[in-house]
């Protein structure tokens, strides 16, 4: 019997070579009809018989292209389509866009053998690619996702690589980056704004200079990366000097895993994410003593593959040009620091001229290409967890949402800046934009938000950011508004973070919210961070905080978690100490007094806060050098000791729900052993925190726990809480698809504006 079906297909099939796979299956199959792109996704009609129009409904399903991600398909019977053969149609037009272009990926399997085949034309092409792979998001302006809407607009197609993309049955078909060495960029190595001429080979010249310790910029997917030999400790100690970054971590890559686990020990969940298509950063446990001045005082490291062929030129030049793709899982001596090129704290670098100039003092030589990246955009960073940081290789993917709603744009906070555009039942995350200190970045979220808009080609009815009035991020969304004449709701901070978790689980009943972090403006308009929530969509009402401590020199306090320790023995009585234990210290006496007088002094309930109190009692960190550093140390210290058994007199729960943690940092002042006292720390704070949750979700209702915050990228802290929590019976949902941290806030801020809209 004869089946006539019409099959939509929604998700991420779009421009990752959905339709010529569908076509080959049809072919393959011998069925009637054509597919096409649609406004909703991928669009096919089909006519044969009713086993083979099923065998392509199961094909569909479980043999999509490697960057496809499917979220329906769904078919329904029509009558005879009296069609002959099966062919590719052209684009249905006139209805709005519900879909988005695909991230960036690295090569696929297909593209290295080619790129190591001697012989082949595209044999060590710096720019090969296909619809498997290569760039995507970074290189383009604007839909409708066509070459002429990308950054490889100006180069023409050869002959032969326009007959790859017309055919449908080429992996090429509609790769619209696709080129050769005829018809692609150019690749060159240059230093002072002048190409090195006397190196005719630019991957050649590059590695010579690698090996010999010099510091080069590489021009990567979505900006340059600073990079140096790993294993020249001199080297990596100048690209701190001049990158003026005294001791934040630096990533290592490597040809394959295999070269990784030289220095690292990475599970089946690390191996898998950094062999992934998005290729982030992937945080691993690691052997310090293997490299110097990588990731000092701490337990794990940032690995990655390459993400580019560019990247993969240099490990085979390094290794002797070896045929095929077997070398790539043999152990390979070179590793090459891979650090953003982001001179102070501003965004990555992406433009040539910007690069030379940027740039200039920290890179020896450039190695640069003229294929513009249009948007720019940093390395992800993940854990086996979770995200760090969600950037190149995972955006614009789509977060589902419960339901549909009114388009809202989302601004996020100050630190760790994505915005987030929000639209029917679906949310778009941008990159990782960072922290709103300096112009460039806030010129950069601006930009960021215009093309958001722009490849989505949506128009928010509203827009949503942070309760605190000083943002840079808030005071852009309020010109915004004013100029588009649409509504501006301010979601505070925590609500937010909560909100995030919610809406990325499309979970819309009573929660309770544990949220844990830093810094954010209260309802009261005081400094929050150690809350208990309870949040119903637009509403959130706070059951507890933890007990507040007092900042003595305000923000100087986050940089120098010995001044949270002194406020720790301040509020245990025990203030004639500080200047004693912090004799080193020469504002010791100056805090002392401020914490006496109460001056300058303001309380916080943050969590971030007592992790540094902690640190500073035991001696682990003095003054942070970059962000999180005492955190970091506070847990890799607690990692290499015992277990540490959870000290049931370190916490109490007053009747108003408020935690009271200074027992705990009273035992933390008086241990000898800073390993010891860290691993306490961490089980004593996990059990704490599970019995507040239940004592917080009894008296709610609630019926799941969310928990969000910067604090939950605390791996050890963030498992045993999740262990405690089950071993109650309690559901805990934590964030997967975006980072705790303020980088999912945009998130939260649209999910809370919709509600509010919507009532």
């Amino acid at each position: 019997m004869n089946s006539a079906r019409r099959i939509q297909v929604t998700g991420e099939v779009q421009g990752v070579g959905f339709r010529p796979f569908v076509w080959r299956l049809a072919r393959e199959l011998d069925l009637q009809g054509w597919v096409r792109n649609g406004p909703g996704g991928v669009e096919i009609a089909a006519e044969g018989g009713t086993d083979r129009v099923e065998a392509l409904l199961a094909r569909i399903r479980g043999e999509a292209p490697p960057l496809a991600r499917i979220e329906s398909v769904r078919d329904w019977g029509v009558p005879s389509l009296g069609a002959l053969g099966f062919r590719i149609e052209a684009s249905e037009a006139g209805a709005p866009a519900r879909t988005a272009i695909g991230p960036d990926t690295a090569p696929c399997e297909d593209c290295l053998g080619e790129l190591f085949h001697p012989g082949g034309r595209r044999w060590r092409h710096p720019f090969i690619t296909c619809t498997q792979c290569g760039p995507r998001f970074t290189l383009t302006h604007r839909l409708p996702y066509d070459r002429a809407q990308t950054s490889m607009a100006g180069f023409a197609l050869c002959a032969r690589c326009s007959a790859e993309y017309l055919d449908p049955a080429d992996r090429r078909f509609h790769a619209e980056p696709t080129c050769c060495p005829h018809c692609g960029p150019s690749l060159w190595l240059e230093r002072g704004g002048r190409r090195m001429l006397e190196h005719a080979d630019p991957v050649h010249g590059a590695l010579s200079l690698l090996q010999q310790g010099a510091i080069l910029a590489i021009k990567g997917l979505g900006g340059f990366h600073l990079a140096c030999d790993a294993r020249n400790a001199d080297a990596v100690a100048r690209l701190r000097e001049r990158k003026n970054r005294e001791a934040k971590p630096l990533a290592v890559m490597g040809a394959g895993l295999a070269s990784l686990e030289d220095i690292a020990q990475p599970g089946p969940a690390e191996r898998e994410l950094l062999r992934s298509a998005a290729r982030p950063v992937v945080l691993c446990p690691w052997s310090p003593g293997r490299l110097a001045g990588i990731a000092p005082g701490l337990a794990r490291v940032g690995l990655l593959l390459p993400s580019t062929p560019i990247q993969y030129l240099l490990f085979h030049e390094a290794a002797g040009r070896p045929s095929g793709i077997g070398w790539l899982e043999e152990p390979q001596p070179l590793l090459l620091v891979m650090t953003s090129a982001n001179p102070g704290g501003e965004p990555i670098v992406a433009g040539n001229a910007e690069a030379q100039e940027r740039l200039a003092g920290i890179a020896d030589a450039l190695l640069v290409h003229d294929r513009g990246i249009v948007m720019r955009c940093d390395d992800s960073v993940r854990s086996a967890r979770g995200f760090v940081r969600r950037a190149r290789g995972y955006v614009p993917r789509r977060i589902g949402l419960s339901r549909d709603g009114p388009s809202v744009l989302a601004l996020g906070g100050s630190l760790k800046v994505a915005s987030c555009l929000a639209r029917g039942d679906e949310a778009f995350v941008s990159q990782h934009v960072g922290d709103l200190d300096n112009a460039a970045t806030c010129r950069f979220l601006e930009e960021s938000v215009h093309h958001l808009e722009e490849v989505l080609e949506a128009v928010p009815e509203a827009i949503a950011c942070d309760l605190h009035p000083d943002f840079h991020s808030t005071r852009l969304a309020r010109r915004l508004a004013s100029e588009r004449g649409i509504p501006l709701l301010t979601v505070q901070h925590h609500h937010a973070h909560i909100g995030s978790v919610l809406a990325e689980h499309r979970f819309e009943g009573q929660a309770l919210g544990l949220a844990l972090d830093g810094f954010g403006l209260g309802g009261d308009g005081g400094a929050w961070g150690g809350e208990l929530l309870h949040v119903q969509r637009a509403r959130c009402e706070r059951l507890g905080h933890v007990r507040e401590l007092a900042l003595p020199g305000g923000d100087r306090a986050a940089r120098e978690p010995w001044r949270m320790a002194a406020s720790a023995l301040f509020a245990l009585g025990r203030g004639d100490e500080i200047e004693r234990r912090f004799a080193d210290e020469p504002g010791a006496r100056t805090v002392h007094d401020m914490l006496r007088r109460q001056v300058n002094s303001a309380p916080t309930s943050s969590m971030g806060r007592y992790f540094d109190a902690a640190a500073g009692l035991l001696g682990v960190a003095g003054v942070s050098r970059y962000e999180g550093e005492a955190a970091m140390r506070l847990e890799a210290l607690a990692g290499g000791a015992d277990a540490g058994a959870a000290r049931e007199d370190g916490w109490r729960i007053d009747a108003r729900g408020m935690l009271d943690l200074l027992p705990l940092l009273a035992i933390l002042a008086d241990e000898k052993d800073a390993a010891r006292g860290a691993a306490t720390f961490h089980a004593t704070l996990a059990q704490a925190l599970a019995e507040w949750a239940a004592w917080g979700a009894h008296r709610a209702g609630a019926d799941a726990i969310a928990a969000a915050g910067g604090c939950l990228l605390n791996a050890r802290l963030a498992a045993d809480l999740g262990a405690q929590l089950r071993a109650r019976g309690m559901l805990l949902l934590e964030a997967r698809e975006l980072p705790p941290n303020d980088g999912g806030l945009a998130l939260g801020q649209a999910w809370v504006a919709r509600h509010r809209l919507e009532h």
